[in-house]
């Protein structure tokens, strides 16, 4: 898969996170996380993301994430929402 577009999901409620890809034109894979649990839990929001994008097949992409204590399931379906809708049908 290509991202394409930019795209977002999620919320900045409290519990979720928010976040947005975008085609990364100098290639690989680029992380910006802001997280209020960043000292505690920042390495594993950080792995789930990368895993999950991994695991998608995506190599191009930008992410922009705002976490307010989501979970990691609830991180692993904002990222897979928010591919999909980046990416050209």
């Amino acid at each position: 898969m290509k991202i394409t577009k930019v795209a977002k999901a999620g919320t900045l409620e409290s519990n979720d996170i928010l976040i947005m890809v975008m085609p990364n034109e100098d290639g690989g894979i680029e992380l910006e996380l802001e997280s209020i649990v960043m000292k505690q839990f920042g390495e594993q929001i950080r792995k789930v993301i990368l895993d999950k994008i991994k695991s998608m097949g995506i190599e191009d992409i930008i992410v922009k994430a705002q976490d307010k204590g989501a979970l990691d399931y609830a991180i692993e379906a904002r990222i897979e929402t928010a591919v999909k809708r980046a990416v050209s049908e």
